[in-house]
């Protein structure tokens, strides 16, 4: 039976990672660690077949303590799974011989099949005739508060920002994570892209200013993030059926 330890600070997360190797088709034994340093101490008395860890993590580092338990024992796979998802990480990651690097949160397909991979490589037989058809496993997604927290600091951020210019790269920069994993965070948590956030909110924050102000159009358009006056009624419009001043002017009536 092949034997994993998992490495991660986040007690919710571990055990999301813990159940869904749990699912997979053969038995495996399963220890954790909630970081490096502590990790570290269990290899002294438990060698597994396969490390799962996690980058950023108080005591220890993922990287400092690949580096280390590479160290000791060479020939140990090594699979990181990371919220943070920046080449310099990855680079780091191959360069300590990693041989899976996986962002949360965990696709289930990606997950299985990069097992299957580990396990035939270390002739688990058992392992060797497994084969994960990906129309079988549903997306999985690990969820946590650690991810809610996400969600409501970008949101806070993009409400406090409405007239500059909101990209996707300065908005994950806030956060510390890679812009694509962002993205689809976002989605996953508030059922709409970020783009179609940051639309609507500059809309809602116009129709608050048309009714709360006497500002110029002009002005307006500046403050709800459109740098062009004819651009901002045009998208004004399609939102609201209505142009700007005819919003306003019903409001007066």
């Amino acid at each position: 039976m092949p034997k994993i330890l998992i490495i991660e600070d986040e007690e919710v997360i571990r055990n999301g990672i813990k159940n869904l190797i749990q699912s997979f088709p053969i038995a495996i034994s399963v220890t954790e660690a909630e970081h490096g340093k502590a990790a570290l101490e269990q290899l002294h008395s438990y060698i597994p077949d396969l490390i799962i860890t996690d980058i950023r993590m108080r005591e220890m580092d993922g990287i400092s303590f690949i580096k280390k338990a590479k160290d000791m024992f060479p020939n140990i796979p090594i699979m990181i799974i990371s919220g943070y998802g920046e080449f310099e990480y990855a680079q780091l990651a191959l360069r300590y011989g990693v041989c899976e690097y996986l962002l949360k949160p965990i696709n289930r397909n990606l997950f299985f099949l990069a097992l299957e991979r580990i396990f035939s490589s270390q002739n688990y037989s058992s392992a060797s005739h497994v084969k994960i058809v990906e129309k079988n496993f549903p997306d999985e997604i690990i969820v946590n508060n650690k991810d809610k927290f996400i969600i409501s600091k970008i949101k806070t951020y993009i409400l406090a920002n409405l007239e500059g210019n909101l990209t996707l790269q300065s908005i994950a920069e806030q956060v510390n994570l890679h812009p694509t994993y962002l993205s689809h965070l976002f989605k996953n948590e508030t059922e709409i892209t970020i783009t179609d956030y940051i639309a609507q909110a500059r809309i809602e924050k116009a129709k608050y200013l048309l009714s709360a102000t006497t500002l110029k159009i002009y002005d307006i358009a500046l403050l709800s993030g459109y740098q062009s006056p004819k651009h901002f009624m045009l998208v004004f419009k399609q939102q609201t059926g209505k142009t700007p001043s005819g919003y306003r002017n019903e409001l007066l009536e």
